[in-house]
């Protein structure tokens, strides 16, 4: 016999009741862990600091024929809830690559309901023609456009608990995609097209459409890109997606990147750094364009950063025969800058990628497109994520079942990887 005291009242139990009592109790541990999974909608996912973003592509070939399993998928879904990703971010239906990571996301869940994961879902937008000699830009490719998009909104209803953003086109409209991009009519139709099925029911009415594009199609740019469609567009949409890429320009448009640092900076690492606080303004820069655009129009809609990254490595361009700017020291510099401003400003960043995709570019692995990620193929953490090695955040963790768990590049020696760092070129 026991005494409880319930209330400031001291009765006994038999041996029975306790039993009993502490059945119920962990009966409703176990329900209330079941149903511990969230469930949020955009609207609370975007521009929260809690909930981390990455695009992710699970590809570990030459070849996107080559598709991940879900059990690879899994895996590396794994590692990125570890280090604190919340939201992924993909990019078209056209193979199994995508369904696949809302149904691995689905089996987690099941397995561990404190598993908490969102998608961004993309659709491949194209032209006529698209990747041909003569594509045409008059035209949208009508076929695969709306096989896109049926499979988007058939995937969101069976997942409305994951879905939670469908992204119409890819860099669709940005001028410099010659190979497929459209006019901003285009997205402008799909995004009007799936705003009415959520009005209807058709689709979950807290679902959020968008479009993921360059900063300049956004109209942050030039002015040939500010047409009444991209108006209508940006009214359209329910937040607007802007891609920036600092990285790029310092080959393209190289200004802020040849700058000349001031003469206190003395070691390879200030000056570097010094570099790499002018990327991360001329990002921020392209961001205020587009905004100051949008309400140039009166219009008023979140903006979140859907694509922004930093190469580790390169064979031409942005190597040390070029603007120097592709290593991994770098690019843990803009990945730390580029997050601390993020979430000082309630901006969400889908930080461009998750791990190294070698079919990017056919050049060789050493080309800057197959090495964005934040990882390599077979799992090593690069610079900017030993911190969360030496913390034991992916203790046990593997990219592959028979891989090495995840460790660090260079063996985690900075001397190492300070011996294949460049400081840019400062000669205007």
């Amino acid at each position: 016999m026991k005494r409880l005291t319930v209330l400031g009242y001291t009765k006994r139990f038999t041996p029975i009741f306790i039993l009993v009592l502490s059945l119920v109790v962990l009966s409703c541990k176990e329900t209330k862990k079941e149903g511990s999974s969230k469930d949020l909608s955009a609207a609370a996912l975007l521009g929260n600091p809690e909930y981390s973003a990455i695009s992710y592509g699970g590809y570990r070939t030459n070849s996107r024929e080559v598709q991940p399993t879900i059990t690879q998928i899994k895996a590396d879904l794994q590692i990125l809830h570890a280090m604190g990703v919340r939201i992924v971010r993909t990019y078209n239906l056209q193979f199994e690559h995508s369904p696949n990571v809302v149904k691995a996301i689905a089996e987690l869940r099941k397995e561990d309901p404190n598993f908490e994961m969102y998608v961004m879902l993309g659709t491949w937008i194209d032209c006529k023609d698209a990747w041909t000699e003569k594509p045409d830009h008059s035209q949208e490719s009508l076929a695969n456009n709306s096989s896109e998009i049926e499979k988007a909104i058939a995937l969101t209803n069976e997942y409305p608990e994951i879905i939670k953003i469908i992204a119409v086109g890819n860099e669709a409209m940005v001028h410099w995609a010659w190979s497929y991009h459209v006019a901003p009519a285009v997205i402008l139709k799909w995004v009007k097209h799936l705003q009415q099925l959520k009005k209807e029911g058709q689709l979950p009415k807290n679902l959020w459409i968008t479009s993921s594009d360059n900063f300049a199609s956004w109209g942050g740019g030039d002015a040939s890109y500010h047409t009444e469609d991209l108006t209508k567009l940006m009214a359209a949409v329910d937040y607007i997606s802007v891609h920036t890429y600092p990285f790029h320009d310092t080959h393209h448009n190289p200004s802020f990147w040849k700058e000349a640092p001031g003469n206190n900076l003395t070691t390879k690492e200030e000056r570097i750094d010094f570099s790499m606080e002018q990327a991360t303004n001329y990002a921020k820069m392209q961001y205020a364009q587009v905004k100051t655009h949008m309400q140039s129009l009166g219009i008023d809609k979140p903006i979140h950063i859907g694509e922004t990254g930093w190469s580790s490595n390169a064979i031409n361009l942005f190597d040390k025969k070029g603007s120097r700017a592709a290593d991994e020291y770098k690019q843990a510099l803009y990945y730390n800058k580029m997050h601390a401003w993020a979430k000082e400003n309630k901006i969400t960043c889908f930080y461009f990628s998750a791990f190294d995709e070698p079919w990017k570019d056919p050049n060789g692995l050493d080309a800057s497109e197959n090495n964005f990620g934040l990882f390599t193929v077979d799992g090593k953490a690069k610079f900017a994520l030993w911190p969360l090695v030496d913390q034991g955040v992916f203790k046990g963790l593997r990219r592959e079942e028979a891989g090495a768990e995840i460790g660090k590049t260079f063996n985690g020696e900075l001397s190492s990887l300070l011996n294949q760092t460049h400081q840019p070129n400062y000669t205007p």
